[in-house]
């Protein structure tokens, strides 16, 4: 009788071989998600907590900025994409890796469109109307406040000194970026009894596009085509005079 050696590398070849669909519903509970490639628009999360220059524990929930900043020159890069979807739902987070996702969305030569859901408080505002044109859903919330520090201060006055130059840098870019005034974000920023031993305002759905922080009341197919509107304008007016 033939010595038979048994073949073992065809059944690990077939323990490597994974199932698209089944990896699909153990990863994300689907059989199969749509491909992003077929789409001229890239869509931006800001989820949780950006995080900074410090690591959050590793239960908290994040959005880290140097995962964003690649992105974002990526997209800027690719002549496939047209516009970029920036979804939010932020309780905020460090303030100065904000500002930079925020000035680097606002620095984008393609189309960007901003919607807010479930919340956008804290940096999260800046991030919001950094967009050529932002939405927000009739039950989101965000909230103003000023900045906060956790930790140790030195209570001395260049500490304070400090901390208005961070607040006034705050204030100039979302001052400059949405339709209110200086005057009344300050106001909402400092006003008291809106928050439980805190000072700060909440601003629901429809309330920050009253005051012109916000452009719409909208959902996700508004936000749609409102960029995909963007887009073809910006290419009509690319376009060479006949």
């Amino acid at each position: 009788m033939p010595n038979v050696t048994p073949d073992h590398t065809g059944s690990r070849s077939r323990k490597k071989a994974r199932n698209p669909m089944v990896e699909n519903i153990k990863e994300l509970g689907v059989p199969q998600v749509p491909q992003e490639q077929i789409s001229n628009i890239h869509c931006l999360t800001i989820v949780g907590q950006v995080e900074g220059h410090l690591l959050l524990p590793p239960q908290n929930k994040t959005t880290k900025y140097e995962h964003v900043i690649p992105q974002l020159v990526a997209v800027e890069q690719c002549p496939q994409i047209e516009g970029l979807l920036i979804i939010l739902n932020t309780v905020g987070g460090d303030v100065e890796a904000g500002l930079a996702i925020a000035e680097m969305l606002n620095g984008l030569s393609k189309s960007t469109v901003s919607i807010v859901l479930g919340g956008g408080h804290s940096i999260g505002v800046p991030i919001a109307v950094s967009a050529d044109y932002s939405f927000i859903a009739e039950s989101a919330t965000m909230t103003i406040h000023p900045i906060r520090l956790t930790g140790l201060v030195i209570g001395v006055p260049q500490t304070y000194e400090y901390l208005d130059k961070m607040q006034d840098r705050v204030i100039h870019f979302i001052e400059k970026h949405s339709n209110i005034s200086t005057e009344k974000l300050r106001d909402l920023m400092f006003r008291t009894g809106d928050l439980a031993r805190d000072i700060g305002t909440v601003l629901v759905g429809i309330d920050a596009v009253k005051i012109g922080l916000i452009n719409e009341v909208g959902s996700l197919s508004q936000a749609v085509n409102k960029l995909n509107e963007l887009i073809n304008l910006k290419k009509t007016e690319g376009r060479p005079l006949q």
